[in-house]
């Protein structure tokens, strides 16, 4: 469809072009020598002494768990309100997840309370997603599992919605605040390769393992051998093939340097939706906007969420604004009502009550303030006000 205002823009062009034609040039496509510059870049933007590129997000939270000793039996703990990767990764190591609750509807990360009364002693890990580019309270949960004594649970990150976000105090960057991280470079994310990611950390007990996680749990790589750097390998552990090749990281290192601008044009399209939301307030009765105010820290600013007025059919506010070409969606389904984990209790009073009510907005970098009026004229229009 023709979208007067798709749901998000990607800016690509002719410098990801030429650094794709460069590496094809050069004969060498699989992980190689841009992978490398693109992990050091990467790390210097979060803050952390380590970045490991993987092919995408969803593996690269399978590989990160295991790195932190997820095994068959443990309990790893998680927001439902979150894309299914965050669940199915680990659930395929043979963990048993555990759903918590969201802080509010105000504050849609999960909350650390409800996080915290849900560890066990078989509890391996937390994840902790950066719900639409917003920081979740990692320091809440860390401070609780020290108070407990539970030094052995690891803190996981998602942040695929988060890139060059900040912590809620502004002490550090998302990506730099648990045990390790996974970013996406979806094609809708603030920065893309296609497919790919990137799992950061501080620890270099960590590193090493994932840096053999994604790599069949080899000794050296190709690459390596390439280079006349070694001649053989070991393998030290059970592991799959998540690595990233040189095309996509020639691509991300352009892309990285394009996001600071694309988070704050993203920032700025941001404040238009609250000008022209107040500006309509009439006609917008009962509509609510998540995260308004200076306590979430600098966000990356993935998503513009807004919570419908009670009782809305929100698939009729949806079918409305596709009549008027602009694009919407919901992020997400709550993991907990998908058939494939209907197994997993889960008691989530407050994901509950704000799961029919989420809907998506149009945002990205390229936004005009003419195509967020209209947004919202639509949205209005739909509401009947």
């Amino acid at each position: 469809m023709n979208w007067k205002v798709p749901l998000t823009d990607v800016t690509l062009g002719e410098e990801e072009a030429l650094a794709a034609a460069e590496v094809v040039r050069s004969g060498w496509l699989s992980q190689g020598e841009r992978v490398a510059a693109f992990e050091a870049a990467f790390a210097a933007m979060v803050g952390v002494p380590h970045a490991v590129a993987v092919n995408n997000c969803t593996v690269g939270l399978e590989v990160a768990y295991a790195a932190v000793g997820v095994v068959p039996g443990d309990e790893v703990v998680m927001p439902a309100l979150t894309f299914v990767a965050t669940a199915n990764a680990a659930r395929r190591l043979g963990a048993t997840v555990v759903f918590a609750d969201i802080t509010s509807d105000d504050d849609l990360c999960v909350d650390p309370e409800d996080v915290l009364a849900r560890v066990t002693p078989k509890t391996r890990a937390v994840v902790l997603v950066h719900y639409a580019g917003f920081a979740a309270d990692v320091a809440a949960v860390r401070a609780g599992l020290a108070a407990m004594g539970r030094a052995d649970v690891a803190v996981v990150e998602d942040c695929a919605h988060s890139p060059a976000a900040g912590s809620r105090d502004g002490s550090a960057r998302c990506g730099a605040l648990g045990d390790v991280a996974a970013f996406s470079f979806f094609s809708n994310k603030n920065m893309t390769t296609g497919e790919g990611g990137m799992l950061t950390t501080r620890r270099a007990d960590l590193d090493q393992a994932l840096r053999l996680l994604r790599a069949h749990g080899m000794t050296t790589t190709t690459w390596d051998r390439h280079r006349g750097h070694a001649f053989t390998y070991d393998v030290v552990r059970v592991a799959t093939n998540a690595r990233m090749d040189e095309i996509r990281a020639a691509i991300g290192r352009i892309q990285l340097g394009r996001l600071a601008e694309a988070n704050r044009r993203r920032a700025e399209v941001r404040g238009w939706y609250l000008d022209a939301i107040a500006e309509r307030s009439g006609r917008l009765s009962g509509l609510h906007v998540p995260f308004v105010g200076e306590t979430y820290g600098e966000s990356a600013q993935h998503l513009f969420v807004v919570l419908l007025p009670r009782g809305v059919e929100r698939s009729a506010v949806m079918a409305a604004m596709r009549a008027a070409g602009v694009q919407t969606s919901v992020h997400y389904p709550p993991t907990h009502r998908f058939s494939a984990y209907q197994d997993v209790p889960a008691k989530l009073p407050r994901t509950d009550a704000v799961a029919p009510r989420l809907l998506t907005l149009p945002l990205g970098p390229a936004m005009t303030r003419e195509q967020v009026a209209l947004v919202v004229d639509a949205l209005a229009d739909a509401l009947g006000g």
